[in-house]
Order: structure tokens, then C-alpha cells, then sequence
């Protein structure tokens, strides 16, 4: 129910305990009428255009940052409106509708609470920039796939023309505060634009870089209870000004002391340095994963042993397929060439390592799979349970699923994938499935299909392939997975969450991540783990590669080995 919606019906029942009988009927049914014409968007934001809001708050970019962020700042701050704008119509029907365009744990309830009192959703940047004393950019800042940088600089384009937009329509003096992860010195470039296009008189701005530190299935938690809030403004008054604005915004629910307030370039070095850091950590665990499977070392055990010191700490130490989403890669490779572009090439190849051992954790995996399945799966089928990165959101660009799907179908694979959240068609779109299934339905021919649970995946399977944590994979019923499947049967736990023991003695054959396989299984040495080789105590540079000496990387800019 919206604020307006409240306030006919309050209006009514007063009606009601004034006025009895038949002129009551008569007031609830005019006031319906009023209240039902309040339902479309547009008259919902005319109407409150007529509240008074403390302050205006205007977000360009309705995804997976933006809308969240929006949300949680209009739940917490009912005095100030916050309207988030969006190019794409459908994205914001989306929002306006009860099918968000996003799955985020707690999403929906915060939406349902805050659109229509002080959150609104519209195409219509134009005027929500004009209204708003702040604006938040939070647009896509994909890695350049065309010209110099190709492969790994950022692209800003979508940010200059936020930029762009802003500088055109502006009235008033405004509030820029960068959410995108940009490359170092990019308000520069903002501001550069913002200034120099023409403006009314006394008009200016204040550029600030307030990047986010959200994970996805989290984000939500992480907005109400973030472990900081970075803020990077000018060492000047004006600027020092514009940070307490934002500062203010933000006490009303987090701690003075988690909110840090640096300057500008230390902002946007941090957002980069911290998704490198923790990317790193997954690729150093995923490494020594690689040795467990080869000596008897338990992944799980390594872990907690190294994570009880307080030095490091357990987060991030789960071993897995690799990391996905989003941001991990499309910022390390930004970094890189960041590093190159101020010609520091040994960091530059140092932070590429941390990309280049993810692809190859990824491969390998892959090629157990082909391996152990006699080293074909020309036309077998296999069952994929999970498609996104991560558990707990329905996101899978650059899963490690993917990944390693498109390597099975490479080889002649069929393979049904379930994923509780990710929408068919982003599966279809991310493994290009034009590539893969024949135009004439014949369902013999078809190498993808997608199921609505995991027992239909599992139906008819030679191996079934874990590639996301999802918590309802842990307590599937397996001997009724193990009676639809194919015999020998086969599990590759891509992600360590399952109980080994209890499946082997179901009757499975199981291969896990971090893990020694099974008597007699894991002696060959063409199994496609790493070789790892001492020199004086520490690891040579001499390079493996995963299937041939020819074979590329999934991105044609990187090489195909990894060098340890």
C-alpha cells in the first residue's frame, strides 16, 4: 500500500465513524475511486511531488548496486525521497512490479515498504536530476571489448554520458558521488566534464567517490550493517562540505567510526585493491587445493588450520571452481592495466597471475570431469546443479559455471542444468546456446536444457556436476538421485559441500575439489592436476598446460598457462 493509498483509506474510515448507514457506503466508494486512480506510477509521483522531503536523492542506475543502495538509504531515511532512474523501461516496470530484476535476499520486503512513501523508480532522469541535491552513479563499468585497453581497461562509457546528463539538465548546484568501481582519477574526468559544459550562474559540483563493498547474496545485510563506508572527496572546504553531506546521510544508521573519510584517488584505488585482495585469497586457496588432491591434504582441514590464525582469518577460504561475478575479474584486469599504464609491469603480471590461475582452476576441473568419465562425454548426459556465481542470487555473469559448461559442450556433452534463481534465458544467453542447440527443437539434438528441480537433472545422468554452494544441494534425497542416474554414477562436488563418505556408500563415485580421489583412481598422472615442483624451496616458473599447447583462453588476451 502506498502513502497516498493510506491516506484516502485513513480519510474514509473517519468518514465511517462519523457517518452511518447508506452515506457510508457512498464515502468508501468515492474515496476508492480517488484512491484507485492513485494506482498508476506517474499520478503516485505527482502526488508526492506535493510532500516535503529534507533532501532529494537521485541514484542513475537501477542494477544490482544501485537498486539495492537506493533501497536501504529510503528505508532508513524516510525524510528523504530517493528516485532511481534507469534507461531501460522494462528493468523499471520491473521494479515497479512485484518481479524485481534482481533476486536479493530481503530485496522484496524493503521495496514493498519504501516504493510509493519515499523510493521511486522512472525513466525519466531528467526531471529526478533536477530535484535531487545528490546524485549517485551507479552504471555499468564493463572491461573495454574494442580499441586500446581492449580486454582490460575499464569502459566508461556509460559513466560520461551519467556525466553528460547531469551537466546538461542541472539547475542547481549538485552533489556527484561515484558508486561505479572506476579506474583511479576518474572524478578527475567527471568533474572535468561537469565544469567545463555551460550552466546557469552560482551553479557548481562536487565530485565524491563512495564505492561499495557489497557481495551479492549479502548485499542487503551488508547495506544495514556494512563493515565501513568509504567516502573520498577534495582536500578542499567546498569538498570537505559536499563528504559531510554524505556523511550525515549515512550516521543515521552506521557508526561514526566505520565511516572513513580519505581522499578521492586513495577511494577509488581502495575499491580496486580490495576485490584484487579478495580475489586473491580464493586463487591462493584454490591453489593449494590443487596439492591436497595430490598428496591426501584435506582442503577443509588446510583451511581451518590457516584460518584460525588471527593473521589471516577464515573468510574467503572456501576452494572451489574459481570465482565469478561481476567484479572480481573485470577490476584485477583494470588494475593490471592500471600497473601497466604507469609501468610497473612486474605488479601488473603479478596481479594478472590471480586471473590466470582462476581460468586454470576452471579447466582443470573440467578436464577431470572428461577424464574420469573414460575420457569422453561425447553425447552423455550430464546434470548441472547451479549456474550462479555465488548461492543466494540469481547472477551469473562470468560464473565458473559457465565456464565450465561451455568446455563440456565443447566437448559433445548434453547437459541439464538446474539453478533455483538464474532466469532461463541468461543461462541460454551466457553459454550462447545458438552455438549448441539445433533450431528445430528435436530434442535428440538439443545439447542444453534447462529443469525446474534437481531430480529431473538427474534423471538419466552419466555424472552429476555441483558448480554452486546453493544449501538446498546439501540435502537432496542421493539414493533417489542415485536410482535416476546412469550407473557407474558419478558426483564432482566443484564446491566441498557435500558428505563424501555417505554418498560412496550409496554407491556413487565421487570426485571433490581439494581432495585426494578415491583408491585407485587418483594415481595416473595425466589427470589434469598440477605438477608442482620445488627449486631451493620455492615454486619454479615452469608452465602446465591443461589440454594442449595450442588451446586458448576463454579470453583471447590472456595466455593459456598459468605460471606457479
Amino acid at each position: 500500500m502506498t502513502f497516498a493509498n493510506s491516506v484516502d483509506i485513513v480519510a474514509a474510515f473517519l468518514c465511517i465513524s462519523w457517518v452511518g448507514g447508506f452515506c457510508t457506503l457512498i464515502v468508501i466508494v468515492i474515496r476508492t475511486v480517488h484512491c484507485s486512480s492513485l494506482f498508476g506510477f506517474n499520478d503516485i509521483e505527482a502526488y508526492c511531488n506535493s510532500v516535503q522531503y529534507q533532501f532529494n536523492i537521485c541514484c542513475i542506475g537501477a542494477g544490482y548496486v544501485g537498486g539495492p543502495t537506493s533501497c536501504v538509504i529510503a528505508y532508513k531515511c524516510p525524510d528523504i525521497r530517493v528516485t532511481v532512474v534507469d534507461r531501460s523501461e522494462i528493468k523499471i516496470q520491473e521494479w515497479n512490479s512485484n518481479n524485481l530484476p534482481i533476486y536479493e535476499p530481503g530485496l522484496d520486503k524493503l521495496v514493498k515498504q519504501c516504493r510509493g512513501r519515499n523510493l521511486f523508480f522512472t525513466t525519466n532522469a531528467e526531471s529526478a536530476i533536477q530535484q535531487a541535491q545528490l546524485i549517485f552513479i551507479s552504471v555499468n563499468t564493463p572491461t573495454k571489448t574494442y580499441g586500446f585497453g581492449k580486454g582490460k581497461a575499464a569502459d566508461l562509457t556509460h559513466l560520461e554520458a551519467a556525466a553528460r546528463l547531469i551537466a546538461s539538465v542541472s539547475t542547481e548546484s549538485k552533489i556527484v558521488v561515484e558508486k561505479s568501481t572506476v579506474p583511479v582519477r576518474a572524478a578527475e574526468s567527471i568533474s572535468k566534464i561537469l565544469l567545463s559544459n555551460p550552466r546557469p550562474d552560482g551553479v557548481t559540483f562536487q565530485v565524491l567517490s563512495n564505492p561499495e563493498f557489497l557481495a551479492e547474496g549479502t548485499a542487503i545485510e551488508n547495506l544495514l550493517e556494512p563493515d565501513r563506508i568509504l567516502i573520498g572527496g577534495e582536500q578542499t572546504v567546498e569538498g570537505q562540505e559536499a563528504a559531510s553531506k554524505l556523511v550525515d546521510i549515512y550516521l543515521r544508521w552506521v557508526p561514526r567510526d566505520r565511516i572513513l573519510t580519505i581522499n578521492t584517488w586513495s577511494s577509488e584505488l581502495s575499491k580496486l585493491a580490495a576485490n584484487a585482495f579478495l580475489a586473491q585469497r580464493i586463487s591462493n586457496v584454490n591453489a593449494i587445493s590443487s596439492i591436497c588432491e595430490l598428496t591426501g591434504a584435506d582442503i577443509r582441514e588446510v583451511a581451518m588450520a590457516i584460518g584460525s590464525d588471527s593473521r589471516i582469518g577464515s573468510k574467503f577460504l572456501e576452494a572451489s571452481v574459481g570465482f565469478g561475478g561481476s567484479c572480481f575479474q573485470k577490476d584485477i584486469l583494470n588494475l593490471v592495466y592500471l600497473c601497466e599504464s604507469l609501468n610497473l609491469e612486474e605488479c601488473a603480471e603479478y596481479w594478472n597471475q590471480i586471473i590466470l590461475l582462476n581460468d586454470w582452476q576452471r579447466r582443470r576441473f573440467a578436464k577431470n570431469i572428461i577424464e574420469k568419465l573414460f575420457n569422453t562425454v561425447h553425447d552423455k548426459s550430464v546434470a548441472i546443479l547451479g549456474f550462479s556465481f555465488k548461492k543466494n542470487t540469481g547472477d551469473a555473469r562470468e560464473s565458473s559455471a559457465s565456464y565450465i559448461c561451455r568446455y563440456l559442450l565443447d566437448e559433445g556433452a548434453k547437459l541439464n542444468i538446474y539453478d533455483p534463481k538464474v532466469p532461463k534465458s541468461a543461462i541460454f544467453r551466457d553459454l550462447r546456446c545458438s552455438e549448441y542447440s539445433d533450431e528445430s527443437n528435436n530434442e535428440s539434438q538439443i545439447q542444453v536444457q534447462i529443469h525446474d528441480n534437481a531430480y529431473s537433472a538427474a534423471e538419466g545422468a552419466h555424472a552429476l556436476v555441483i558448480l554452486t554452494e546453493w544449501d538446498e544441494f546439501k540435502s537432496l534425497d542421493y539414493e533417489v538421485i542415485y536410482g535416476l542416474m546412469m550407473k557407474p554414477a558419478f558426483i564432482f562436488d566443484g564446491r566441498v559441500i557435500l558428505d563424501h563418505q555417505r554418498l560412496q556408500s550409496i554407491g556413487f563415485i565421487v570426485h571433490s575439489i581439494g581432495l585426494k580421489l578415491s583408491e585407485g583412481d587418483s594415481h595416473s598422472t595425466g589427470n589434469g592436476l598440477a605438477e608442482l615442483k620445488l627449486t631451493n624451496g620455492i615454486l619454479n616458473e615452469k608452465s602446465y598446460l591443461m589440454f594442449s599447447s595450442t588451446e586458448e583462453s576463454s579470453n583471447p588476451e590472456r595466455k593459456s598457462k598459468v605460471t606457479i
